[in-house]
């Protein structure tokens, strides 16, 4: 038996959720009130940790083929380096960054989405809807004006910063907005004197300015323009970007064909809750902040791979703890508000305007990036392989091992296995060296159990890992019940 699932807004994350659900074979419909995707580059770079979790639904390959690979970060103080950022050291198999314009993303997921049998239905708006506790009715209404119910079990909100399901709920969006102005562009540039694999962050007396690279000789830029005005300031010329380009780094790097001149001011706000009763709020609904790092779709994107299986679970009627979807809020809230926090400091950083806090921050910048374990971090928060539940409700009991993964914990599979949660059915898996009692274990969860055991990160305990690869619970050696009783914990017992 399975349930439904309407999704709004079909931007990165909401398809994202969409190909998840489709893949673990449950229903879902995704709206969006655009009659077409964006042609704009919007969010530029897709992280290791979200290449990790689209591997398991076949989606990177595709992902990665039209992107640029940049495999380093060049943080500059006028024309000094401060630091050098090597993302090829990363440990997971993607070891870079993804330069790819969201316009590209999307067109990859909606095109892996179709594959999976799921359509995109466009010029479609939702008026409002109603959860009576045993399902959601929603209103959507089409672009000639005639509207339709649309029924579903459970209904997701990735339907952007002015979410109106976020409204509607009542849901209050706490933060604030800086007070200075930015100006992007998507151009073409010509006289760029770093390597196409590099991402380089200018820090300058006037403000931050930062090249993300795509392929073709084609960048994003994005620039500090100053403090914000009462009223808002009109979008950039190529010519004024170019100036503010001249201003920053050295004379011949020339901008061009600009596809796209925009004016924004930066919002750090996140929603007090995750989850009303049968709907959910995703992405930007949930969380926006400085684009600083490049995180914020990567969050939201994970924010779909967080609550899909869990949903798919529920669904499929083989779960029914009210902890498993009630973590999709008590994990997601901490990594939203961390990624708020780390943006913004890393804003506040780039954009010093006292002289004496600029000269200090590059020496003690420079000093404290020089050693390894400080870039280590840094490198591995930007990629996002750094993220884990430590906190959730979904932890299980560990028995500690030094030097190997505990509860919580992003765990890599074994070279040469396939990814955690891959296939059409959100499973758990045994990491542990076979033994009696294994086999009634997995007797007993076969719906929900891989039934092969898997390369353990030591001979002398078990691992069970959850379908997005974190871990779930660590065992002493040989303890299958331990294995059984977590999983009976969230009703994942065969139904009689």
């Amino acid at each position: 038996m399975t349930d439904d699932v309407l999704i709004i807004g079909a931007g990165p994350v909401g398809l994202t959720l969409a190909i998840e659900l489709a893949r673990y074979n449950i229903p879902v419909r995704i709206v969006d009130k655009s009659a077409a995707r964006t042609d704009k580059s919007k969010a530029a770079a897709i992280w290791s940790r979200s290449l990790e979790l689209f591997d398991r639904a076949g989606c990177s390959a595709d992902l990665i083929e039209p992107g640029n690979q940049v495999t380093s970060v060049n943080i500059m103080s006028g024309r000094k380096t401060v630091a050098h950022l090597d993302l090829s050291t990363l440990e997971t198999a993607y070891p870079f960054s993804l330069m790819l314009p969201q316009s590209e993303t999307e067109r990859v997921l909606e095109e892996h989405l179709g594959r999976l049998g799921v359509t995109v239905d466009r010029s479609l708006e939702l008026m409002g809807f109603q959860d009576d506790g045993d399902g959601v009715s929603a209103v959507l209404r089409h672009a000639v004006g005639t509207e339709e119910t649309a029924q579903a079990s459970w209904m997701v909100g990735c339907d952007g910063a002015h979410s109106l399901i976020r409204e509607h709920l009542g849901l209050t969006f706490l933060g604030s907005t800086r007070s200075d102005d930015w100006i992007l562009a998507d151009v073409e540039v010509t006289g760029y004197p770093f390597p196409e694999n590099e991402l380089v962050i200018v820090w300058h007396e006037e403000g931050v300015l930062v090249f993300f690279p795509f392929k073709h000789n084609r960048y994003r830029l994005i620039a500090r323009s100053g403090l914000s005005q009462a009223e808002r300031r009109p979008d950039p010329t190529l010519e004024e970007f170019q100036q503010v380009v001249d201003r920053r780094l050295p004379k011949g790097i020339v901008l061009s064909n600009a596809l796209w001149l925009s004016t924004f001011r930066i919002n750090e706000r996140q929603v007090n809750q995750y989850r009303s009763g049968r709907v959910f709020v995703a992405g930007d609904a949930a969380h926006i902040h400085s684009p600083a790092g490049g995180q914020g779709m990567n969050t939201g994107m994970q924010d779909a791979f967080n609550l899909a299986w869990k949903l798919a679970l529920v669904c499929r009627g083989h779960a029914s703890a009210p902890a498993l979807l009630d973590s999709y809020e008590a994990e997601r809230k901490v990594v939203g508000r961390e990624v708020i926090e780390a943006a913004g400091r890393m804003t506040n950083m780039a954009t010093l305007q006292n002289p004496v806090a600029q000269a200090v921050r590059d020496v003690v910048g420079h000093v404290l990036l020089g050693l390894r374990p400080v870039r280590q971090a840094m490198e591995d928060t930007f990629a996002e392989i750094s993220i884990g539940y430590p906190s959730s409700p979904l932890n299980g009991p560990s028995v500690y091992r030094a030097g190997t993964p505990g509860v919580g914990g992003r765990i890599v599979p074994a070279k040469g296995e396939p990814p955690f949660g891959a296939g059409d059915t959100p499973k758990f898996a045994v990491l542990a060296e076979y033994g009696e009692g294994f086999d009634a274990v997995v007797d007993r969860h076969r719906d929900h159990l891989e039934p092969d055991l898997r390369f353990p990160p030591s001979d002398e305990g078990v691992w069970l890992v959850r379908p997005d690869a974190y871990v779930a619970m660590v065992a002493e050696k040989g303890d299958w019940e331990a294995i059984g009783l977590y999983l009976d914990g969230l009703r994942l017992a065969d139904a009689p």
